[in-house]
């Protein structure tokens, strides 16, 4: 079995702020404290006979938490393992995980706040924010990068330079028009860190603070680490962001992130890989990128056994947060890789295989 490694429109947002949208239907636990609503799965109509399968699914694959929301109670709630820290303790609700590259599809609601704000403008060049020479690309080419390239995955930067992750001009080296090549990169998008400080005047931290993490009850933050800007939270924080976007970017009654940013990050942004938004991955397309150098194409859905309608925040090890409007779902798995596969990228597909027997 292996697992993804995937840690996760229209061409231009336009996105303005709407009215908030009372919801009649989606449950939202309270900003502060640990109350969350339930529902059994008895009461909804759910095999539970297979419930211990799933059980024996996590013991092995080492999963640490999976989460279960229906219309935004906790259904299953499952946390098995050791901390990643403290090793020698057991795995909780409080227990911290890091989110991977699940973290960008966070990032990218951030930027759709900013937007929203007037703060960023996706269309323009990602100099602006981040200064020139942040490459090491001609002026020419260097002005040619937008945010929404940033975005979308289409910088034309080199993915195959030695380290992906690196994000010194040094690094960041030409190989096609911007636009034209989808990439999984992490260089390019971890410098959206960037543009969103220069643009609003707060750090990263404390810009997603004000805007996201005070409205939804979120705890967690970015951590530097390695090259990289990591998301360290709780799983119960990874299940509120997902209910945020199940419900289109307001939380109960409080506009977090504006409807139309949320509709085009669960969009296709480019042709070339129709199963990735803003960021953020989308099941039930025609085909999908890997993502690795070399661009290999995969002619199915990313998991075919999960709704065509799911769209999902996915990181390396298996970190991910799966939204499924379609039957107001959250679901949410951490822990470590389930198996020895440098690419296991069929681990969500063989969770939702597992679940498929349980949810009815």
């Amino acid at each position: 079995m292996r697992q993804l490694i995937f840690l996760m429109t229209l061409v231009a947002c336009g996105c303005s702020e709407p009215e908030p949208l009372p919801s009649t239907s989606l449950y939202f636990p309270p900003i502060a404290g640990s109350t969350w609503e339930t529902s059994t799965p008895a009461s909804l109509g759910w095999n539970t006979t297979k419930i211990a399968e799933l059980d024996a699914f996590m013991t092995s694959t080492n999963t640490r938490a999976i989460l279960v929301l229906k219309d935004g109670k906790i259904v299953i709630e499952k946390y098995a393992g050791k901390q990643l820290v403290n090793t020698t303790l057991d795995f909780t609700a409080s227990s911290n995980w890091y989110w991977a590259s699940a973290g960008k599809t966070l990032t990218a609601a951030v930027v759709g706040i900013a937007e929203a704000q007037g703060k960023i403008n996706l269309s323009a060049k990602s100099s602006d924010y981040l200064g020139t020479d942040w490459t090491s690309l001609t002026p020419a080419q260097e002005n040619n990068i937008t945010v929404r390239h940033q975005l979308t995955m289409t910088t034309g930067l080199d993915d195959g330079v030695a380290n992906r992750d690196c994000t010194d001009p040094t690094c960041l080296i030409y190989k096609d028009e911007p636009g034209t090549r989808w990439a999984y990169h992490n260089a390019p998008y971890t410098l959206l860190d960037g543009v969103i400080a220069n643009a609003t005047g707060k750090t990263l931290n404390n810009y997603l603070t004000d805007e996201l993490k005070s409205k939804t009850g979120m705890d967690g933050q970015y951590i530097q680490t390695g090259d990289n800007n990591v998301y360290y939270s709780t799983p119960r924080s990874m299940a509120r962001f997902g209910l945020l976007l199940l419900n289109k970017g307001t939380w109960d009654k409080t506009l977090v992130v504006p409807e139309t940013f949320v509709t085009v990050m669960s969009t296709p942004s480019q042709s070339m890989n129709p199963s990735y938004g803003y960021l953020t991955w989308l099941n039930g397309k025609s085909s999908y990128l890997l993502p690795a150098p070399g661009q290999l194409k995969i002619n199915d859905s990313i998991s075919p056994n999960a709704p065509a309608d799911m769209f999902a925040a996915m990181g390396k090890n298996g970190q991910l947060i799966n939204v499924v409007p379609s039957q107001q779902l959250v679901v949410v798995r951490v822990g470590d890789a389930p198996d020895t596969g440098l690419v296991p990228y069929t681990f969500q597909n063989d969770l939702w295989a597992k679940l498929n027997e349980i949810i009815k």
